[in-house]
């Protein structure tokens, strides 16, 4: 027999089966609800070969990914069907934080091992949860989220099969490792979310310049946080929190300055001696505190200072209450609101006439956070900062890491 006639099909054959494993792709979302107000999609086999890729190219890194995949478990065994688009939703009128997923199982008693594996608490009823990771076992399919508020409700209305209504891929993700979605009725704004060597991407538009320029002029600086922003990104960014803020307080500009400090507190308590005296002791531990100054420009600061008064966020001792830190103080001038700590108030960085959001990495943040776990810890080391920007109705959110020897899909 002819060996071409033979290698020919093969290698068709391998070709074909090369493009169904790692290129095509099932596009139907079936597990996204009606009621959804914003959708987070993330293309597996995109994921999975940029970590190939990242695999063969540091082989140096081979043994220690074998020896992290034993001890913590592989999805692939845990007894979920891995989709090819990862399917995050937020349903409209729920908390910011409340996020769900949707998945298909293929084994439960697999998948009730892995979870176990991980350290996931069994509370009865199929449910089950470790930390604010919340995960409910229906039959065929998990449902997890960072809540459990809406178990009840995807169940109900998600889960039967004549009230799926299936969305197309296309509509949310274009050729990118995910995105996010922010639907409004029939309109639907998408952000791409791109994953590189030693940073995340979230954007929507194709033009990195204006947001790096931005980036290399606040690097310069060395607060740990700053932020300007004119009167339409505060009418943005107040939809996620309380819509009625920027309206209600007549702000049309906001620009904040902080930088952390470490500070010895003292903790007063009490003891009795042998005769039921009372003795006071003192002991004294160190905490990370914020050093800040905040300054809202309004329209009419006299408004602005009723509103504030009305929501309860300033005391009859002038301290601005909804900042949870050490004791503050605010006043009123004839632009606006001044908000400053009061251990150690700092100058407001220089203006820049732009919108954004700058948070540098600091050890002092990442070492106070006592709840979180090493990995946790060690992630939140690893970034150098994360910066908000927008110009018009361009928007951008970078997290950049530091400069490693590893990819971040390798590091992370």
């Amino acid at each position: 027999m002819n060996k071409k006639k033979i290698i020919v099909p093969l290698v068709l054959l391998l070709v074909i089966a090369v493009y169904f494993v790692g290129f095509h792709k099932n596009k139907n979302l079936r597990y996204i609800p009606e009621n959804a107000d914003a959708v987070v999609l993330i293309d597996i086999k995109k994921v999975t070969g940029q970590y190939l890729f990242g695999l063969v190219t540091h082989p140096s890194h081979w043994s220690g990914s074998k020896a992290k995949g034993k001890s913590s478990g592989s999805l692939k065994d845990s007894g979920i069907r891995i989709p090819d688009f990862l399917q995050i939703f937020h349903i409209k009128d729920t908390k910011f934080s409340e996020w769900y997923s949707v998945l298909e199982i293929k084994d439960s008693q697999k998948l009730i091992a892995f979870l176990k594996k991980q350290n996931f608490v069994d509370k009865g009823n199929n449910r089950f949860q470790k930390d604010q990771f919340f995960i409910i076992i229906n039959g065929g399919h998990c449902i997890a989220g960072t809540s459990d508020l809406a178990f009840e409700t995807i169940q109900k209305n998600l889960l039967k099969a004549s009230s799926n209504s299936v969305l197309d891929a296309d509509q949310f993700i274009h050729n990118t490792t995910g995105s996010i979605s922010f639907i409004s009725g029939e309109k639907i704004q998408n952000f791409s979310i791109e994953l590189h060597d030693d940073e995340i991407e979230i954007k929507n538009n194709s033009n990195p310049g204006i947001l790096d320029a931005l980036a290399s002029k606040l690097q310069k600086g060395n607060h740990f946080m700053e932020i300007e922003l004119d009167k339409e990104s505060i009418k943005n960014l107040s939809h996620f929190f309380n819509k009625s803020i920027a309206d209600s307080s007549q702000a049309i500009y906001f620009k904040a300055t902080a930088d952390l400090e470490q500070v010895n507190d003292t903790i007063i308590s009490y003891e009795y001696d042998d005769n039921f005296n009372e003795i006071e002791k003192k002991t004294f531990q160190k905490i990370t505190q914020p050093n800040y100054t905040l300054d809202i420009k309004s329209d009419d600061p006299d408004k602005t200072w009723a509103y504030l008064q009305s929501e309860k966020w300033i005391n009859s001792r002038n301290q601005f209450t909804a900042i949870p830190f050490q004791p503050n103080q605010v006043s009123q001038n004839i632009d606006g609101i001044i908000i400053q700590s009061s251990g150690k108030p700092i100058a407001l960085s220089p203006r820049l006439q732009e919108n954004y959001i700058f948070i540098r990495n600091s050890s002092l943040l990442y070492s106070s956070l006592k709840t979180l776990s090493a990995s946790e810890k060690r992630i939140i080391s690893d970034i150098d900062y994360v910066l908000y920007g927008n110009k018009s109705q361009d928007y951008w959110v970078k997290i950049k890491a530091k400069n490693g020897e590893l990819p971040l899909i390798l590091r992370w």
